[in-house]
């Protein structure tokens, strides 16, 4: 893993950067919660995500919006923060020019940015939106929503209310031809504690199930003998001592 420094428009922008070895391998995008809430791209749920990408063979980049940690500029809640995604967006392409896919992956306020970001940009082809806060936030721009997803809840949350998250997710299932993924951990909070494996695990079956659909036809073969053979073994959290920050990880109250 990489540490890496790019150009927002409010200034530089810190990110954590794993490249895969593999030629054209997918890319993904991970959006981190509320920076007025403690944040970061160091959050446990942020870093599980990003790990589940990475051990998936996926180029994946993790970083801080404006004004946290080395990232600057001031917080703009919404508008800012949707621009540095979308630079973010823009250099990991620039560094994966041959990606065959593209994901966003967003935790609670990242999981809104990240929404706004799949509405502007076509090129993304799937999502993960964890504990969207959808009783606090308006998600009515995704109509249509342009892709298929999955949504991710914990039943226990005491900040983002499972029941405005499973409307969310009933709502954009009424649309044609997009077909969204809802699941619901029952006794997880919002900082999914305890529950982090169970977090990597949904995601992970689900990106290798919407990897083989959206394969290339002609590398269908291939690529499906692959994700079979990752199938074949567990999806495991790495140990959080071989990450170098795993010790920065944030112990957040709420966001």
């Amino acid at each position: 893993m990489t540490e890496v420094l790019f150009n927002g428009l409010a200034g530089r922008l810190e990110g954590r950067y794993h490249q895969s070895d593999k030629p054209g391998a997918p890319i993904a995008l991970i959006l981190h919660p509320h920076p007025q809430y403690g944040g970061t791209m160091n959050n446990k749920v942020v870093y599980t995500l990003f790990s589940c990408f990475e051990k998936l063979g996926f180029s994946v980049l993790r970083f801080n919006f404006r004004s946290v940690g080395r990232s600057q500029g001031e917080f703009e809640d919404g508008p800012g923060e949707l621009s540095d995604a979308t630079i973010a967006l823009d250099w990991l392409q620039s560094v994966n020019p041959e990606a065959r896919q593209c994901w966003i992956a967003g935790y609670s306020f990242g999981a809104w940015i990240g929404l706004q970001l799949l509405m502007r940009r076509p090129d993304i082809n799937n999502f993960i939106a964890v504990s969207p806060p959808a009783n606090e936030k308006d998600f009515s721009f995704l109509a249509p929503c342009p892709t298929s997803g999955l949504i991710i809840q914990g039943g226990a949350d005491e900040i983002v209310s499972p029941q405005s998250v499973a409307t969310l997710a009933r709502r954009l299932n009424t649309q044609r031809s997009v077909d969204v993924d809802f699941a619901l951990l029952e006794e997880a909070d919002h900082m999914y504690n305890n529950h982090l494996v169970d977090l990597f695990k949904i995601t992970g079956n689900y990106v290798i199930e919407a990897v083989k659909k959206k394969a290339p036809q002609k590398k269908r073969r291939g690529r499906r003998k692959k994700i079979e053979m990752q199938e074949e073994e567990p999806l495991m959290l790495e140990d959080d001592s071989q990450e170098n920050d795993a010790d920065n990880f944030d112990d957040m109250s709420e966001e």
